[in-house]
């Protein structure tokens, strides 16, 4: 198969769970043979800069050159294209489905204006098969960001819809109408998977300290806890802002981005992950319970599917709205409610007191979290979409109407002009 996946995210280097995820499947799929491609978005534009990024964080590029803006690498047989400008996406989405001819189009829903969902469309009719991670960034549903009834009719005709956890899966056909097909991706690794959890040493841990994620619960946390060393891995969602407040307590350490989160873990004594906006799943939460490390996180959406029903699920008061602006990743700031730290200062405290209770939740996420990985497939999504009808896979040629809307004013005005010319004549 040849396989085009699209998102608006940084893919070189990947950022975020989502990012992550649809590389480990592409990846899989490049191993199995198939043809992989990624047209995504480029956040860094001095090549030499990024390269130097990449080495830092060991990331296995193979190469990276920079064609008339565009960036093209190569990354564990994993082809992919990369523009910083929105409309040299979209144009890049449409010159590879045009060249590639892709059986499939993966949409991933980092796509918060739905434009490389539309050109897709425009470009592979019946070949799209949509990619449901985050669902702020859905057309539909009560945590979209961006409500859009002409991309919600998309996604429901897409060929497919997938979701890496049945708590979403529920969410899509209560918000769409539609099932989605649950498929978890293997970012896992294979075990055994040793323990790093450690009662009397380590870090108390969060992972893209940002608005959503709840920093501010951090930054409390570690103010009252100031005798323990806390720390931050900046994601996506990191802000200036954000990195002032960390660097501002003596206590929290700024880390570094990681090409593999078990070099983190290792040195994580408690994950803490307590988001205030709808979470589709929390794949750093199974990471951590897979090495043994209590997780504290918040009863927001997939995170409690993710715990698999070990201790602490703690309550938040969740995001309801968001102000009329920006922040400078482009993301909508939200409007953080009053939070109750005391459930959290106490589980903590009772986790960094008390040896015994610290070794039984680490051993119970341990043990439940292997189970859960075991039971997954990593052909998965290689057996899924070869099963999906084959019929409509053949690309159709564009329109008139697309061949015109691509013409330059110039080439427009010349057009009319000779048509003029032959009516005359």
């Amino acid at each position: 198969m040849r396989i085009l996946l699209t998102a608006n995210a940084s893919y070189v280097p990947p950022r975020g769970g989502a990012t992550r995820s649809n590389l480990a499947w592409l990846e899989m799929l490049s191993r199995r043979g198939h043809a992989c491609r990624v047209v995504a978005a480029s956040l860094v534009h001095d090549p030499q800069g990024k390269l130097e990024q990449l080495r830092q964080e060991r990331i296995p590029l193979e190469s990276l050159r920079v064609e008339d803006d565009i960036e093209v690498a190569e990354y564990r047989g994993v082809r992919i294209y990369a523009a910083a400008d929105p409309g040299g996406r979209r144009r890049l989405l449409r010159e590879q489905v045009r060249s590639f001819q892709p059986d499939w189009v993966l949409v991933s829903s980092e796509d918060l204006g739905q434009v490389l969902l539309r050109e897709a469309f425009r470009e592979a009719p019946g070949r799209v098969v949509y990619l449901a991670h985050t669902p702020q960034l859905f057309p539909f549903g009560p945590a979209s960001w961006n409500p859009d009834p002409q991309s919600t009719e998309l996604v429901r005709h897409a060929a497919a819809i997938i979701a890496i956890g049945e708590h979403m899966a529920s969410y899509i056909e209560t918000h769409l109408g539609r099932r989605a097909t649950v498929i978890h991706p293997p970012i896992y690794g294979d075990g055994p998977f040793e323990r790093y959890g450690r009662f009397d040493d380590g870090w108390i841990t969060l992972i893209n300290p940002c608005a959503v994620k709840g920093i501010a619960l951090f930054l409390e946390l570690a103010r009252r806890f100031a005798d323990y060393p806390f720390a931050a891995l900046p994601g996506w969602g990191t802000t200036a802002e954000d990195r002032r407040a960390l660097e501002a307590l003596p206590n929290v350490t700024l880390l570094a981005n990681v090409r593999d989160i078990r070099e983190i873990l290792a040195r994580t004594r408690v994950l803490l992950m307590p988001s205030l906006w709808y979470e589709g799943f929390g794949l750093s939460v199974m990471e951590a319970m897979l090495h043994g490390i209590p997780v504290l996180a918040s009863d927001s959406g997939g995170l409690v599917e993710a715990k698999m029903g070990t201790r602490f699920v703690l309550p938040v008061r969740p995001i309801e709205r968001y102000e009329a602006e920006f922040d400078e990743h482009g993301l909508p700031r939200a409007v953080i409610p009053p939070q109750d730290t005391e459930p959290w200062a106490a589980t903590l405290r009772s986790l960094l007191e008390d040896r015994g209770l610290y070794e039984d939740v680490a051993a119970e996420s341990h043990a439940k979290a292997v189970e859960f990985v075991g039971t997954i497939r990593p052909n998965a999504l290689e057996e899924f979409l070869a099963a999906l009808p084959p019929s409509v896979r053949t690309a159709r040629p564009p329109s008139l109407s697309q061949k015109l809307a691509e013409l330059s004013p110039e080439k427009r005005a010349l057009l009319l002009a000779r048509l003029r010319g032959r009516e005359s004549s």
